[in-house]
């Protein structure tokens, strides 16, 4: 992970994770839809996400878990990953990577660049719903698009948390944010806000239909598995609503509870994301309406960076080479 981290940055991340969105709207990829296996009695899961992409001739395989416990008991991450790149002429793997790292990158930029089509152009203020590892990225990722922000708010179930990110951030980005503040409420983090980021692991909703108004922008990250559910249905109903993908989005993004209910259907939804960075759509179009990205992760947005990385790391001598597979 240290490797990925110093071969990474977060411009190139967003710049892939646009051209994964430009292929997926292009019709362009093979990206089934995430395989999960239900770890019950461990309170988690494990997703598989293969994804090809022809025209690149890219093609890689992640495996991800969610195990909710593992901070407490295991001194491990809640979400973990490893990714295989695979050479498509001969099925053999050409990589092994950490694919936490990758996840996080890829994740955060998948906000920044549905930012840049969704929030107002003049956006400045954020807030943060949740202070983990992801609220980190979504930071970087939404100051790396809009360059400087007037006002972040971060909110946590944890106090701690959130005062340990605005302690980090305020010494980070001392030039490029304004005002940096740990609030004691998510509504504190939602009123008023130009951009608002979800990204917890809830499963009851946590910010209101009644804290949003006309002009704001939701990214919601943290809904990633049946279940998962971060905002009322009434903002839904509110909103344009862009996700990355409906057969994911439907089984385990922001959208699914309010699916499997029956008062949310395909027909709500305005586009995908891809559909808009190709232009088939337009994104936002005027300042007064309330935009929504239901973000449940792209594999193709994995193989792109680890293929970012991969080249990277070649060009550094970083890594180790070792023979998986021997020639017949």
């Amino acid at each position: 992970m240290d490797d990925l981290k110093r071969l990474l940055e977060m411009k190139d991340v967003l710049a892939v994770v646009e051209n994964a969105f430009r292929l997926a709207g292009l019709k362009k990829v093979q990206m089934p839809p995430k395989m999960y296996l239900f770890f019950e009695k461990y309170n988690g899961d494990l997703r598989c996400m293969p994804s090809y992409i022809e025209d690149l001739d890219l093609s890689a395989v992640k495996i991800v878990n969610v195990h909710m416990n593992n901070p407490k008991k295991h001194d491990l991450r809640t979400i973990m990953a490893t990714l295989v790149l695979i050479d498509p002429a001969t099925g053999a793997p050409l990589a092994i990577m950490d694919g936490t790292h990758i996840t996080d990158m890829r994740t955060g930029a998948a906000s920044g660049i549905a930012s840049k089509y969704l929030a107002r152009k003049d956006s400045r203020s954020l807030g943060l719903i949740g202070a983990g590892f992801q609220a980190r990225m979504q930071l970087l990722a939404i100051l790396q698009t809009f360059e400087k922000l007037d006002d972040v708010r971060v909110y946590d179930i944890l106090p701690a948390a959130s005062e340990n990110l605005v302690a980090e951030s305020t010494e980070r980005y001392r030039e490029r944010i304004r005002s940096l503040t740990a609030v004691d409420n998510p509504k504190d983090a939602v009123e008023g806000m130009d951009i608002v980021v979800t990204c917890t692991t809830s499963r009851k909703p946590i910010v209101k239909n009644s804290w949003i108004s006309p002009g704001q922008h939701i990214n919601c990250i943290g809904a990633d598995a049946p279940g998962k559910q971060e905002i009322e249905v009434e903002i839904l109903k509110r909103a344009k609503v862009v996700v990355d993908n409906w057969a994911q989005a439907s089984h385990s993004g922001e959208i699914n509870v309010p699916f499997s209910q029956g008062i949310f259907s395909e027909d709500d939804v305005y586009a995908t994301i891809g559909d808009i960075v190709v232009g088939n759509k337009p994104g936002r179009v005027s300042d007064d309406e309330i935009t929504l990205f239901c973000s449940t992760g792209l594999a193709i947005q994995d193989v792109l960076t680890a293929k970012l990385a991969f080249d990277a790391a070649r060009k550094n001598g970083l890594g180790k080479e070792f023979e998986l597979i021997q020639s017949i």
